[in-house]
């Protein structure tokens, strides 16, 4: 999947990807800052990861998890904090919603505070059904 929208081009190819600059994001992140380096590439290998580009330097990435039959799971998005503002994420998710191998399936993701961005896309919020598990790792040392 590819697009191109004022010199930003959103692409799914994994060898575009600028590890470091993913890296560095997640490690900074809320929700995946307790992750190690291995884990965060060993979940990269195993998804469906999207890209945006700005000038060839990463701006936004989003990574998507799925059975490729039914469901896929949303997460670790996040878009350059020098690049805010420009509808980034925007198209990034636009770009996997309506991707070919995605659009047939039922999305989920979760959130603390881009409810707003997810719902222009037909994301509904549903607190009463979904459960989580913790890995051992974050629940051993009391940390969520």
């Amino acid at each position: 999947m590819n697009g191109t929208d004022e010199s930003i081009v959103i692409s799914s190819d994994k060898s575009l990807l600028q590890l470091d600059v993913v890296l560095g994001f997640l490690s900074r992140s809320y929700w995946a800052n307790k992750r190690s380096q291995e884990r965060i590439r060993k979940s990269i290998d195993n998804s469906i990861c999207y890209g945006a580009y700005a000038d060839g330097r990463q701006v936004a990435f989003a990574r998507v998890v799925t059975d490729g039959a039914t469901m896929y799971w949303l997460c670790d998005v996040f878009v350059d904090e020098a690049y805010r503002g420009r509808q980034i994420g925007k198209k990034l998710v636009q770009a996997i919603v309506q991707s070919d191998e995605l659009k047939d399936l039922m999305g989920i993701l979760g959130t603390a505070d881009a409810h707003g961005l997810y719902e222009q896309f037909d994301f509904q919020r549903d607190q009463e059904r979904m459960m989580r598990r913790m890995p051992d790792f974050v629940r051993k040392t009391g940390k969520r």
